[in-house]
């Protein structure tokens, strides 16, 4: 956490969080350590995959000479399957700082991490800078981080994709939108996903759409998020340095402080 003074914030706003079902503590804490609520709006919930076929993709995917985890999620999955120091033939990369730590805690060493947490950021490492005729591997759930698997491809790599978990999509219960309709402003909505923002947004009436065009504050964890949120008219963004719960909080205390949301 931070050690921000907040003397100068609002009492009874509230943080809505996309995060998946179950991954809302560290916001809800630093949510409440601000002095405001959290309203959790999960559209999927994480499942790990089992069986010999996944296994299978995981090991070739860790044999390759750079490996790529594009979340902590991943990193959990892959290490229920595997042990993971013992596959390490090479670096291994991730997008972000929550994914090197859970490789870390995993006991390996050899790990880049961009200071830009997002795809792009990922892609600029040097360690990917000539990758033409390389085997990389990509242990990630279907779906997200489509960025990473295209533009290497396009450099010439030949991706081996493990896939090792999966969201599934969770309908967002009425209740909890009705709880949002009584919860205090501003409304903050963190965004580190942009298929999260998709699918949440998806499930919203024309009126939920407005009123939060209105009514939010959007937290976006990278510029690309910043400008998926604006395309769907969610024009207060402010521009967080990461997904981080750290960064997330720092974006919102920024927020908060704004002439703008006071």
């Amino acid at each position: 956490m931070t050690s921000m003074a907040n003397h100068t914030i609002p009492t009874g706003w509230t943080l809505i969080s996309l995060r998946p079902q179950g991954q809302h503590a560290g916001l809800r804490l630093a949510a409440a350590r601000l002095g405001g609520a959290t309203v959790a709006l999960s559209p999927w919930r994480l499942q790990r995959l089992q069986g010999a076929a996944v296994e299978q993709r995981l090991n070739r995917a860790l044999s390759c000479t750079r490996v790529v985890f594009t979340s902590p999620a991943a990193v959990a999955a892959a290490a229920g399957l595997q042990h993971l120091p013992a596959a390490q033939r090479g670096p291994w990369l991730t997008v972000g700082e929550g994914t090197a730590r859970a490789l870390h805690a995993q006991g390996i060493t050899d790990v880049y991490a961009p200071q830009r947490m997002d795809s792009e950021g990922l892609l600029g490492l040097p360690v990917l800078t000539d990758v033409r005729g390389t085997d990389i591997g990509l242990v990630t759930a279907p779906g997200g981080r489509g960025l990473i698997a295209a533009q290497l491809e396009a450099a010439g790599a030949r991706i081996i994709r493990a896939d090792v978990y999966q969201r599934v999509p969770l309908v967002i219960p009425r209740r909890k939108l009705a709880r949002l309709a009584r919860s205090g402003t501003p409304w903050l909505l963190a965004v580190s996903s942009g298929e999260a923002l998709q699918r949440f947004w998806q499930q919203l009436s024309p009126g939920w759409q407005q009123r939060l065009c209105e009514q939010a504050i959007v937290l976006a964890a990278s510029e690309r998020l910043a400008e998926q949120a604006q395309a769907l008219g969610l024009a207060r963004v402010v521009r967080s340095e990461g997904p981080t719960v750290t960064q997330m909080t720092a974006a919102a205390h920024a927020a908060l402080t704004a002439p703008a949301a006071t």
